[in-house]
């Protein structure tokens, strides 16, 4: 790594204007992330819902237009003689000084980089200019006194149900709760079960964060019991019930329900933080396996989270030797996916051109995935991190896959000395493709797996359509299946807004020509889709159309599609747990507790 040389004296005015203007710039940014994330109580105390999505979408956009005004400050304010290498070595010493004492040190470091890569070209990209690496440490960032980041509760002292209501009421929800003594009563009867006959001990304590976590039409509080050295996840999500007073909805601590709901698959919540990597340590207690950039990303700090994700990548390829290989599947049209088999992620770049009957460019391809990107992902939409001019290891790639990204994608590849440098692709997190697990439960006779993968499959689908995503391609090869065995779309090219859909019943042949005809015997607009020929692509295997047909045959019909899209634009907006139903307090009746994991030690907290 290159080392810093620290001049004697630090006596540029251009570096120190230019370090305090990109310092403003990145603290404007975060007053105003702070601010939607404040706006999301009132959304969710009023039951503003489409307002509160409204909000979240725009804030994804919030990050990139203060870069660009910060850019455009300095390109206009200096000229490109003036920036000399000096200046900018300079520029980032004095930046370093100004987040002695900052609240968020590590974002700002990563807007710094934003800025400079906007302006400096890829060859200055290196510890001299840019933070490669952090250099303002993160750890014990002092909160403002009466703003901690996480409240102590002692239920020993005054006992659980009146410590729950205290959590709960601490929040000062502008809303009534229909029955707080009720839930409480509830959620105690659950944590209860959670803790287990341990003994109690001394400093047995509730740790709960003190903004809650809002997201759709849902809050959670997140927290955590500790009972000597052992640690008990668990997340309270509150609800509006059908006359607009809230409830609390049940309680989340199985370790895999904590870690759905924090998926990749999820669109970000909106939590008021002064110190963000204070939230992301006290996440990490409770999901010890989960990476920070995917913690940092779920909490709306998608921008660091890419910073993160990418200094883990190189770590990797530092300490691995594997070549990228062409992802296993069937070869996509539109996009040309390659993989590194040591690394549980894929990298797809939009190929320069497309065979019949693809219609499309790249540039609608991108607009696709910006779409799902603002989106409300519902669990069933992988998210994508972008990069520009991405540097590969030459020797890292196969004669053969260099040759494929020549050929598919030749404008966005350049040879630069021992690098592959690719000037725009997405890194995508990856799955079994749906049709390969199809295939291999089917040649195995394993009915269970080909019920479970169609059954989740077909939810896949409802859930897009309550959030108005129409997959457009419903192949099975553009579905994966996630390590918690969940059905995710992940092929955006081709996707639609419902309400932009017509969707028809094929009209019945007039004459026996028109029956007998290849072609269709009647006008078909751009946005028409016919449900009823689905069936004809996705139902050949007899296996697979048993079990579609016991749990999904609702999707072959333009009944179905009609109605949900009519659903939308009557301004309904559906409800999509993020957690399983059987699980919620108001089907408590049929509710059995599954057995509680292992509790989580804190001394064997890991990073993967």
């Amino acid at each position: 790594m290159t080392q810093i040389a620290f001049p004697k004296l630090l006596s540029s005015q251009i570096a120190f204007d230019i370090a305090r203007t990109i310092r403003d710039g990145f603290d404007k940014h975060y007053r105003l992330f702070r601010r939607t994330s404040r706006d999301a109580k009132r959304h969710f105390e009023q039951g503003a819902w489409a307002v509160a999505q409204q909000a979240a979408r725009e804030r994804i956009g919030f990050y990139d237009k203060r870069v660009q005004e910060c850019v455009q400050m300095l390109e206009d304010e200096y000229d490109e003689e003036e920036l000399t290498d000096e200046v900018w070595r300079e520029l980032k010493l004095h930046y370093i000084g100004m987040l002695s004492d900052h609240k968020q040190p590590e974002l700002a470091e990563t807007f710094f980089n934003s800025v400079c890569c906007n302006i400096l070209h890829r060859t200055y990209f290196h510890n001299d200019f840019i933070f490669v690496r952090p250099v303002v440490s993160t750890e014990y960032i002092e909160t403002e006194e009466l703003s901690p980041t996480y409240r102590v509760y002692y239920p020993g002292k005054d006992g659980l149900r009146f410590t729950l209501k205290r959590i709960v009421t601490n929040f000062q929800l502008d809303c009534q709760f229909a029955n707080l003594e009720r839930d409480a009563e509830l959620v105690e009867t659950r944590l209860r079960q959670i803790f287990g006959a341990d003994r109690i001990e001394p400093n047995h304590q509730i740790q709960v964060l003190s903004s809650l976590f809002f997201r759709n039409k849902g809050a959670y509080i997140v927290g955590k019991g500790i009972n000597g050295n052992r640690e008990y996840p668990f997340i309270v999500p509150i609800l509006h019930n059908r006359h607009g007073e809230l409830i609390l909805d049940t309680v989340l601590f199985d370790q895999e329900q904590i870690t759905i709901l924090f998926s990749f698959t999820r669109a970000y919540f909106l939590v008021d933080m002064e110190v963000p990597s204070a939230y992301v340590q006290f996440l990490r207690s409770l999901l010890p396996r989960k990476p920070r950039s995917e913690i940092y990303t779920i909490l709306g700090l998608q921008k660091q989270g890419k910073t993160l994700f990418y200094r883990d990548y190189l770590q990797h390829l530092k300490h691995s030797s594997d070549h990228f290989e062409i992802a296993p599947g069937i070869r996509g049209l539109v996009m040309l996916v390659f993989a590194l088999p040591s690394f549980p992620y894929v990298f797809k770049v939009i190929k320069d051109f497309f065979p019949a009957p693809k219609e499309t460019t790249r540039a609608q391809i991108k607009e696709k995935y910006l779409l799902v990107k603002h989106h409300d992902r519902v669990g069933r939409m992988a998210d994508t991190l972008e990069y520009s001019n991405v540097a590969f290891p030459r020797a890292r790639f196969s004669d053969a896959l260099l040759a494929e990204l020549k050929h598919f994608a030749p404008s966005l590849v350049e040879e630069e000395r021992d690098q592959i440098i690719i000037k725009h692709l997405y890194i995508e997190r990856r799955m079994v493709p749906l049709n390969m697990w199809l295939s291999n439960a089917d040649k195995e006779g394993d009915d269970a797996m080909v019920e479970h993968a169609l059954l989740e499959y077909g939810k896949a689908i409802k859930e897009l359509v309550a959030a108005n995503i129409f997959p457009g391609d419903m192949l099975y090869k553009n579905f994966g299946v996630t390590r918690h065995k969940r059905v995710v779309f992940y092929d955006y090219d081709e996707i639609e807004y419902i309400t932009d859909c017509n969707f028809r019943v094929i009209p019945e042949a007039r004459n026996e020509e028109e029956e007998m005809s290849a072609e269709p015997w009647y006008a078909v607009g751009k946005h028409d889709v016919f449900p009823e020929q689905f069936g004809r692509f996705l139902l050949g295997n007899p296996r697979i159309r048993k079990y579609f047909m016991k749990h999904h045959a609702d999707l072959l019909t333009q009944a179905f599609w009609q109605g949900r899209k009519q659903r939308i634009l009557d301004g309904i907006i559906e409800d999509v747990f993020p957690y399983p139903q059987e699980i919620r307090f108001c089907n408590q009746s049929t509710l059995t507790i599954p057995a509680v994991s292992e509790p989580l030690y804190s001394e064997t907290h890991h990073h993967e």
